[in-house]
C-alpha cells in the first residue's frame, strides 16, 4: 500500500471521497507498489479503487477518459523508495567521489523504474521474476541495461555479485517479449576489452531486433581510486584500436540489419584524436544521453540555427563579449563552433576557456563533471566580458548546484558577472551566445543584491 499525501481540489478522486492520509491499495484488484502500478492500472476508462483509513476499507468507482488523472499525489515521485544498487563494481565512479560533497551524490541507483523514466542504466542484478514478468506485462520500453559483458563469469567479477552472471538470462525474455533493449558496456583496459568486448557484442546482436543500440564507453577514473581495483586509462593507441573494432561490428550491422547497433562515446574519438562521425552515422542518437554523438549532434544543431538566423544576422552587431566554459574533451569544438559565429556576426566576441577538472583529477576531461570550485579559480583574474556562459550539465537536475554545493550565484558572485546557464542543444547554445534565447536561465549575483536592497527599502 502506498499513501496518499494529497488529493487535488476538485479532482475525481476528492469527490468520490478520498482523502489525504488514505493508504491506496489497488486498483481494479491489481496491488499498487509503486508509480509504474499506478499509471498503468489507472489507464481504464473505469478504476475501482481499494483503499484504507486506518483499519477501515473502503472502495470507490470512478469514470473517466482513458489515460486522464484522478487527483492523487504521493511523497516521492516513484511513490516509494528508490532501489538501491547491489553491486560493488571495479569501476564504479560513486566509490571514486571525495568525501564532504552532497549526500545524494553517494547514492547507487539500479532502478528498473528510473530506467524507464528517465533512462537511468540498471544491472538487472536485483530484478526478479516477478519484476521481468511486470516489465513484460506492462512492457515497459525500452530498457537500459549495463551490460559491461556477456561473460558470465568476467562479469560476476567486474561488478563482484555472485548474481551478475545468471541474470544476463533476463535480456532472452525481455527480447522474446518485444521489448527493446539500449545496452552500455563500460570498458576496463585489460579487463573486458579485446576478445571480451569482440564476444559481447557478437552475443548481443542474438538479441535483434530487440536490440537498439549499444554504447562503447571508457571506465571514468578520478584521482580518488586510492584502495580500489588497480585500473589504468586507455591510451591514445589504444582509443583509436577500440574505435576500430567496434566499428568493425558496426559496419557488418550496417550491412546486416540496416542499422549500426554499436557506438563508442566522443571521449574515445577525442582522446583517439580521431575525427568525430557525421551526423548520418548516429541514426537516432538513441544513445546521446551516454556521451554517444553529442558533439556531432551539437554541431549539427548549431549550423541549422545559423541557416535560420542568416537573413538576420545583422541585427546582432550590437559589441558584446562572453566567456564560454567547457571541458578539456569539448573545447576544439566548442571553439570551432563559436569562431564560425564570431566571423558572422559583427562585434561578438567570445573567449572560450576549458577548464581543467582538478578536483576530481585531469583525466577526467567532460564538462558535465566540472565543479562550481574549479570553474570559479581558473576563470579568476580575467576579462570576462558581459556574461559567462556554463553548460546546463554542470549542475544536477534542478539547475541549482555544481557538484561540489557551488550555485550558479555564488559562482555569479565571485567572478563579479552574471552566469548564463546554457543548454546542450546546438541551437539553443547559439542564442545564447548571442544573449537572445530568454529559456536559458541568467544568475546575476549584483542584481540580486540589488533587489534585496529595494525589497528591505
Amino acid at each position: 500500500m502506498v499513501t496518499i499525501t494529497s488529493v487535488a481540489a476538485n479532482s475525481r478522486a476528492e469527490k468520490a471521497g478520498v482523502q489525504a492520509g488514505d493508504k491506496l491499495h489497488t486498483i481494479n484488484f491489481r496491488e499498487i507498489r509503486d508509480v509504474l502500478d499506478y499509471r498503468f492500472y489507472l489507464a481504464e476508462r473505469t478504476v475501482r479503487l481499494c483503499f484504507f483509513r486506518g483499519e477501515e476499507r473502503h472502495e470507490v468507482t470512478i469514470q473517466k477518459q482513458e489515460y486522464d488523472d484522478i487527483g492523487l499525489e504521493f511523497e516521492t515521485p516513484l511513490m516509494d523508495e528508490k532501489h538501491s544498487c547491489e553491486n560493488r563494481c571495479i569501476f564504479c565512479f560513486i566509490d571514486q567521489l571525495p568525501k564532504g560533497l552532497r549526500q545524494t551524490l553517494y547514492f547507487k541507483d539500479d532502478d528498473s523504474r528510473l530506467s524507464f523514466l528517465h533512462g537511468n542504466y540498471i544491472t538487472l542484478t536485483n530484478l526478479s521474476e516477478r519484476d521481468i514478468d511486470r516489465i513484460i506485462e506492462m512492457h515497459i520500453s525500452p530498457i537500459n541495461i549495463s551490460v559491461h559483458t556477456t561473460d558470465p563469469e568476467l562479469r560476476v567479477k567486474m561488478m563482484r555479485n555472485k548474481h551478475a552472471g545468471e541474470v544476463l538470462s533476463y535480456m532472452r525474455r525481455l527480447a522474446d517479449a518485444g521489448i527493446r533493449i539500449c545496452g552500455q558496456v563500460v570498458l576496463c583496459r585489460g579487463i573486458n576489452d579485446g576478445e571480451h568486448l569482440d564476444r559481447t557484442m557478437r552475443d548481443m546482436l542474438d538479441y535483434m531486433p530487440a536490440l537498439d543500440s549499444v554504447s562503447i564507453v571508457p571506465a571514468g577514473l578520478t584521482r580518488y581510486r586510492q584502495k580500489l581495483y588497480p585500473l589504468e586509462p586507455y591510451t591514445p593507441d589504444e582509443c583509436r584500436a577500440i574505435i576500430e573494432q567496434v566499428s568493425r561490428v558496426g559496419d557488418e550491422c550496417v550491412k546486416n540489419y540496416g542499422r549500426r547497433v554499436f557506438f563508442c562515446a566522443d571521449e574515445l574519438y577525442i582522446k583517439g584524436g580521431v575525427d568525430l562521425p557525421d551526423d548520418e552515422y548516429y541514426e537516432n542518437y538513441s544513445q546521446l544521453e551516454d556521451g554517444i554523438g553529442m558533439m556531432t549532434s551539437q554541431a549539427f544543431e548549431f549550423a541549422a540555427e545559423m541557416r535560420f538566423l542568416e537573413d538576420d544576422m545583422e541585427e546582432y552587431t550590437a559589441p558584446r563579449t562572453i566567456t564560454v566554459v567547457t571541458g578539456v574533451a569539448a573545447e576544439a569544438g566548442i571553439r570551432r563552433l563559436c569562431g564560425q559565429l564570431e566571423a558572422a556576426v559583427e562585434g561578438l566576441t567570445i573567449h572560450v576557456v576549458p577548464v581543467i577538472n582538478h578536483f576530481f583529477g585531469e583525466t577526467i576531461t567532460v564538462a558535465g563533471l566540472l565543479t562550481g570550485k574549479d570553474i570559479s579559480e581558473q576563470l579568476a583574474g580575467r576579462e570576462l566580458g558581459d556574461e559567462v556562459l556554463v553548460p546546463e550539465n554542470t549542475l544536477r537536475a534542478d539547475g541549482d548546484l555544481f557538484l561540489c554545493g557551488m550555485t550558479p550565484i555564488e559562482l555569479s558572485e565571485r567572478l563579479g558577472v552574471p552566469v548564463r546557464i546554457s543548454p546542450n542543444d546546438g541551437g539553443a547554445l547559439l542564442t545564447a551566445l548571442l544573449g537572445t534565447n530568454q529559456d536559458t536561465p541568467i544568475y546575476d549575483a549584483l542584481h540580486q543584491r540589488e533587489e534585496e536592497v529595494d525589497r528591505h527599502e
